[in-house]
């Protein structure tokens, strides 16, 4: 297949690629200032159109390197943070205006940065620094509460179901959250961590994937982790040479693909 947006390729390094939830549709966004939007056609053996993925929209957000962007879950608007700023945009789709969050009160971050939305669609989790964790209403994009791991928080991750969070810290723990409560259920050592990167739960919540600086993705049960301050892990993935900066489950819990972004070609399908 030609690339998907090769009608319009970004002058500089694209942070985020995803499909939307429900059209056929796919976003790029990235450190030159924009998200695009492109239409993808339907693929089959019999009848392959890659031939052209018309452009449906791009939008420039001026003087904001775009970090990461990703649709909300019923696609109608797409959240983007930059690298250096403490705002971050909504783009409604529906009625095609961009909307700037200039702060959320009762959130003191010089930077917002990472952020995740839950499965459901009700909620964002800032991840800020010195551990804290933000949890936004996503309709309202307003603070519900704050949270704090010790260390740093440098990943988080909802279960399917969006009554969990388990957040990885830089010095290898996960805490794992109980989103109506926002209390700490339980905290466990990621084993042979010396500073946690990324994590995923399956969608079948069966499985958590811890992936640290080493390149190593430890792969655990959802149910020894809620447990066990020590799990041990059911597989260790070491195929990565360079810091695991990213794990992701398929929908079926089949596949678990490991990446880092610190050298070219380093995605591995476990």
């Amino acid at each position: 297949c030609l690339p998907a947006n090769q009608e319009r390729f970004a002058d500089g390094k694209l942070v985020t690629v995803q499909f939307h939830p429900s059209a056929q549709v796919v976003m790029t966004a990235g450190h030159d200032r924009s998200v695009s939007l492109f239409q993808v056609k339907n693929f089959n053996l019999r009848y392959v159109d890659g031939i052209r993925n018309p452009r449906i929209q791009s939008i420039y957000l001026e003087s904001f390197p775009i970090y990461k962007a990703c649709f909300s879950v019923d696609g109608e608007q797409v959240i983007a943070t930059g690298t250096h700023h403490k705002m971050f945009f909504v783009y409604d789709m529906m009625s095609g205006s961009i909307i700037p969050i200039q702060k959320v009160r009762g959130v003191e971050e010089r930077f917002l940065r990472n952020f995740e939305v839950s499965p459901d669609g009700s909620f964002m989790l800032l991840t800020g620094t010195s551990g804290y964790l933000h949890l936004l209403s996503m309709k309202t994009k307003e603070l519900i509460s704050t949270m704090k791991v010790n260390g740093r928080c440098t990943a988080s991750a909802f279960t399917p179901d969006s009554s969990k969070i388990y957040s990885y810290s830089k010095e290898g723990e996960v805490f794992i959250w109980d989103v109506r409560s926002r209390k700490c259920l339980h905290k466990f050592e990621d084993e042979g961590s010396l500073e946690g990167k990324c994590i995923a739960v399956s969608k079948n919540n069966q499985y958590v994937a811890c992936g640290s600086a080493s390149g190593v993705v430890n792969l655990y049960t959802t149910d020894v982790c809620l447990k066990e301050n020590h799990p041990k892990p059911v597989k260790a993935i070491m195929n990565l040479v360079t810091s695991a900066t990213c794990v992701t489950f398929n929908p079926t819990t089949e596949i678990l693909a490991v990446a880092s972004r610190e050298t070219d070609e380093a995605v591995k399908l476990v």
